[in-house]
């Protein structure tokens, strides 16, 4: 079933990216085409083991670009380095404020293959990363393939926003404030992860577009009305435009999204500043909102949470990660561009022969042959597909000529199918054959 549209309403990165639009400007991000991605089962259970992964570095520990860093601690001047673990709920609470847990538009089934999400400003999947995505960075004007797992594969995405979330935290002192000044800003509170939640949609204050300083007077007076993810009339605040941020990500965590009668996350009760409380207010003041905010230092909100969700064992990341084998159809491929011009399209299947999410791309040096999408997925049997004529496991290459940049004659052109998962690769070899009249009715040469 396609998934219905008032999930596509809630969907925002920077609180302003409709999910209902399709595609980025053309050129204006790593794909000037979509990609297509796998859409899990509408329990999001899949995404949620992920983020638990993601948690606990476990989904490439050391990779440069999906690794977590060393974690910072302490106080201004004393800072020390611990092992990385980020509070599981708040990558869970961030997901769905930005995409509603969802890595596809709304035009990919639950269970199935689709259409790649990414927001207006180039923001791609689950965490809507924006960072690193706002355009091609590969030889030749291509995505890389950090682009292509991020665009394509949930599980990557979520190991990439974990990343960034990350480095958010490690920007303080130098970048940002410290929040734990009593706690020697210890990583495991989870509301010591204020700034950083605060920095993951824009360290931004009064007179910017979108403004996430909680003493902005935008906001209204202290308290306000927590915002929820649950139900529109339980009773809390539902406006998003009437929250900073993080006021959004904390309430979602304590009043979770509710899908088919079930929340999808136990309600983590968390604390925000007190804006009441000088400990909190002063810190917070408009004035002390100059770089390098040194002046914004505060102390841990009360009373502080620590995430208790344990560190999951391995055979979590083989289920989620699975062995994939990239498998290529059809190597070779003949078009025959018509009389007046046309060919007709042909699409060549990738499979995954092995387990889990399989992420591809496609490449082609030849200009008269476009690929759509130029990166996809193709999807194992081992993992969830939904049923009937949308169950599609096999991702699609569509190979398109373009008559107009063939020169007379036949013309050959190799079509490169890769995974950056497993580093296999497959070629295609393409044959174009052109026809023209000889004069003679009913007959033509090739």
């Amino acid at each position: 079933m396609k998934r219905f549209a008032l999930l596509a309403l809630v969907l925002v990165i920077g609180l302003s990216a409709a999910l209902g639009e399709k595609a980025p400007r053309a050129g204006a991000c790593a794909f000037s085409v979509v990609p297509y991605a796998y859409e899990g089962p509408k329990d999001r259970s899949l995404n949620l083991k992920a983020m638990d992964l993601a948690a606990y570095n476990m989904i490439a520990p050391g990779d440069p670009f999906f690794g977590l860093p060393r974690l910072e601690k302490g106080l201004r001047g004393n800072r020390s380095s611990v092992e990385p673990v980020i509070p599981p709920i708040l990558l869970k609470s961030i997901s769905w404020i930005e995409s509603v847990t969802t890595q596809t538009s709304r035009d990919a089934p639950f269970g199935g293959i689709g259409p790649a999400l990414i927001s207006f400003d180039c923001g791609h999947g689950v965490m809507q990363v924006t960072s690193g995505m706002t355009v091609p960075l590969g030889t030749d004007g291509l995505a890389t393939p950090e682009q292509l797992l991020v665009a394509t594969h949930y599980a990557y995405n979520i190991a990439r926003g974990a990343a960034i979330l990350a480095d958010k935290w490690n920007a303080a002192p130098e970048y940002r404030p410290v929040a734990g000044t009593d706690t020697d800003s210890d990583p495991r509170i989870v509301e010591n992860w204020y700034f950083a939640v605060w920095s993951y949609n824009g360290f931004t204050g009064p007179g910017a577009k979108r403004s996430n300083h909680p003493m902005d007077p935008v906001y209204g007076a202290w308290p306000r009305t927590p915002y929820s993810c649950g139900a529109a009339n339980d009773g809390y605040g539902h406006n998003r435009g009437s929250y900073p941020y993080q006021e959004l990500v904390w309430g979602c965590a304590t009043r979770p999204p509710v899908v088919d009668g079930r929340q999808l996350w136990a309600p983590f009760e968390l604390s925000l500043p007190d804006l009441n409380d000088a400990r909190w207010r002063s810190p917070l003041q408009l004035a002390n909102w100059v770089s390098p905010y040194s002046g914004m230092d505060l102390p841990t909100p009360l009373p502080s949470h620590v995430d208790g969700t344990p560190k999951p064992p391995t055979s979590v990341l083989y289920s989620i990660l699975g062995l994939p084998k990239l498998g290529v159809y059809q190597t070779n491929v003949s078009i025959t561009v018509k009389d007046d011009g046309t060919a007709t399209p042909q699409v060549v299947e990738i499979g995954n022969a092995g387990t889990g999410v399989l992420a591809w791309g496609a490449t082609t040096t030849s200009s008269w042959l476009s690929l759509s999408p130029p990166a996809g997925v193709a999807i194992a049997n081992d993992v969830y597909c939904s049923a009937g004529d949308q169950c599609e496991r096999d991702g699609k290459l569509t190979l398109t000529v373009n008559p107009g940049g063939l020169r007379g004659g036949s013309q050959r052109a190799t079509v490169r199918v890769y995974s950056p998962q497993t580093n296999d690769t497959r070629t295609i070899a393409v044959t174009i054959a052109s026809v023209g009249k000889t004069g003679v009715p009913g007959i033509v040469r090739n």
